[in-house]
């Protein structure tokens, strides 16, 4: 793989690329490109060894190869035969370690023991002395006393017996400690003289180069979605769940805001992990409360619409303000122009690769969807499109790379039925199934940066990869 004109790149969960037969021309061969877009979050891969994984590849009839890779979001040294034997070193440091710990406590305690039993030994020494000199003068009353006191000695029995079994832990131990410089000294000789850290520097820059290469060539024309993955089980029938969707960004915070309208409370946790336990996470209380489900995370920033008004909400979570408000003009709000399911979804807002959206209805278009291109900073439209589509009869809908999708329910059985191209003012019918699984979906959004779609699925946090389509010209065309 090389991020080169070729079209061979790959992301954290995403891979993709297409190696040109060898009958034709790098530079006049064109080849078609699917992209299997996936999680960030290891949790959600088949198996976290596994390595670059080809899905699919074959030749159509003119010979253009079809493929479709799939990369891990590890890096290839973790699975390094040499990184492994040092895991397992360090495992075995750390439980030697544990066991010297464990040692050094339980010596310090039975020492203690023995000093406060000291006094007791010298008496009994004492009168074993005495009786030893003149064994006559051990009465009946002295023997006792004599037996009384060697009985307190007797716990000091086991003491011994551990200080025996603790001799030969130090003796095993310090074999185990020979055995890893040992093993240490066979890895110095095989590594030589490359540097086991230069190596793997230099393959996480070319990680990050095709990565980059990845994030170029993003866009293309949505064809499928996966089957279901079920992230989290909480909260009630109706939300919303998030991650920044700013491309680019290291933010891996999660977002979580639980109904649908009338509330105030957003939990942010510190990344996917946490979130799926239910731990680590802030609260944030918003100023306004929120209508509807059509939340967005956009570069820091929460975008939501103000309850009973048609007002757009900008909440900036490190200060925790309002840093901007702002009418969406002729807006339906309050169940005026909801989608199928209701819940004051009258504004939908989302974010794809070219920005930042809303989507709603607004009286004089009679209640068909409109899309809304808006600035970030300011909230101002920038541009609208109407794309005909009654909103009413959507079950949700999401943007990909400038293209407005439109389910045609939110219950089971629900597709894809709808696409709308803001680039050329055009829409399509189409036919893209997908599994709702709990039969109830209430948000539904595309993450750009993550290539995985959202959704609010009957108090189920649930996400889909998504397979897209893109024709790539090379160089020479």
């Amino acid at each position: 793989m090389r991020d080169t004109s070729e079209g061979r790149a790959a992301g954290p969960g995403v891979g993709w690329g297409a190696t040109i037969p060898p009958r034709m021309h790098l530079f006049s061969a064109m080849f078609l490109l699917v992209m299997l877009a996936g999680m960030p979050s290891e949790a959600l891969y088949p198996s976290p060894e596994e390595g670059w994984q080809i899905y699919s590849s074959a030749q159509d009839a003119d010979g253009k190869c079809i493929c479709t890779v799939v990369a891990p979001a590890q890096n290839m040294c973790n699975r390094d035969p040499r990184s492994r034997q040092l895991r397992q070193l360090m495992e075995k440091v750390q439980n030697i370690s544990q066991s010297m710990e464990v040692l050094d406590l339980r010596t310090y305690r039975d020492l203690e023991y023995v000093k406060n039993t000291e006094g007791l030994m010298k008496v009994v020494d004492g009168k074993l002395k005495v009786a030893s000199d003149n064994p006559r003068s051990l009465n009946p009353k002295g023997f006792q006393e004599l037996k009384d006191k060697v009985t307190q000695l007797l716990p000091l029995l086991p003491v011994l017996e551990q200080y025996k079994n603790d001799a030969k832990m130090i003796l095993r131990l310090r074999e185990e400690v020979r055995n890893l410089s040992l093993v240490l000294m066979a890895i110095q000789e095989e590594m030589g003289a490359y540097d086991y850290e230069e190596l793997r520097q230099r393959v996480l820059l070319l990680e990050t180069r095709l990565h980059s290469c990845m994030q170029k060539l993003g866009c293309g024309k949505l064809t499928g979605v996966s089957n279901p993955i079920t992230v989290r089980a909480s909260g009630s029938r109706f939300g919303c769940w998030m991650t920044d969707t700013m491309i680019p960004s290291s933010d891996n915070r999660v977002w979580y805001v639980d109904g649908y309208f009338k509330g105030r409370r957003v939990l942010e946790y510190r990344t996917m992990s946490d979130f799926v336990k239910g731990q680590n996470f802030v609260q944030h209380s918003l100023q306004h409360p929120w209508a509807g489900t059509g939340h967005v995370v956009y570069n820091g920033s929460l975008y939501y619409n103000k309850y009973q008004s048609n007002i757009i909400v900008k909440y900036h979570f490190r200060s925790r303000s309002v840093l901007v408000q702002r009418s969406l003009s002729g807006a339906g709000y309050n169940n005026t122009f909801p989608y199928s399911w209701g819940g004051y979804s009258d504004i939908d807002l989302m974010a794809d690769e070219n920005g930042l959206w809303a989507v709603y209805t607004t009286i004089p278009n009679a209640g068909n969807i409109v899309i809304s291109r808006l600035e970030p900073q300011t909230l101002e439209v920038l541009q609208t499109w109407d794309t005909g589509y009654p909103k009413r009869s959507a079950g949700e809908s999401f943007m990909i790379c400038g293209t407005l999708y439109v389910t045609n329910s939110h219950l089971a059985g629900a597709k894809i039925y709808f696409a709308y191209y803001t680039n050329t003012s055009s829409y399509e019918y189409t036919d893209i199934p997908f599994h709702n699984q709990y039969s109830h979906i209430s948000m539904m959004d595309y993450n750009p940066r993550e290539r995985m779609l959202y959704t609010w699925n009957n108090g189920h946090q649930v996400l889909y990869h998504v397979t897209l389509f893109q024709v790539i010209k090379t160089s020479g065309d």
